[in-house]
């Protein structure tokens, strides 16, 4: 049973409001989950009470038990200093360019210095 802490989506249309949640991987988003852990409301400032609230001590627990947060929930739980920030890259690893791709810019780079040398 591989356990997941992520967001659960309530609130009406164009009103989200998310209730963060400890579910299984294959339950539904807004399906049948284990514990609730607190909630997220985006439409509110950073700063104010009701922007988010996370019951720390069993988020630490389920962390340590071994649920993986999604990663909205990961900023979400260092912005609590609960957990370290992720390192969220601007461009993703499937864009970079493929083994031969680097090979040919490899040698390219070593060609173009090859004459500054001589």
């Amino acid at each position: 049973m591989a356990l997941r802490i992520r967001l659960a989506r309530g609130g009406s249309k164009h009103r989200p409001f998310y209730r963060l949640v400890v579910a299984e991987n294959t339950s539904p988003r807004d399906g049948r989950f284990v514990e609730r852990l607190g909630f997220y409301n985006p439409l509110v400032e950073k700063n104010n009470d009701g922007y988010f609230s996370v019951n720390e001590e069993r988020a630490k627990y389920w962390l340590s038990v071994g649920a993986k947060p999604s990663e909205r929930v990961l900023k979400l739980l260092a912005f609590k200093s609960i957990c370290e920030k992720p390192v969220i890259r601007s461009t993703p690893k499937k864009s970079a360019p493929k083994k031969k791709a680097q090979e040919r810019l490899a040698k390219k780079q070593q060609s173009a210095e090859a004459p500054a040398n001589a």
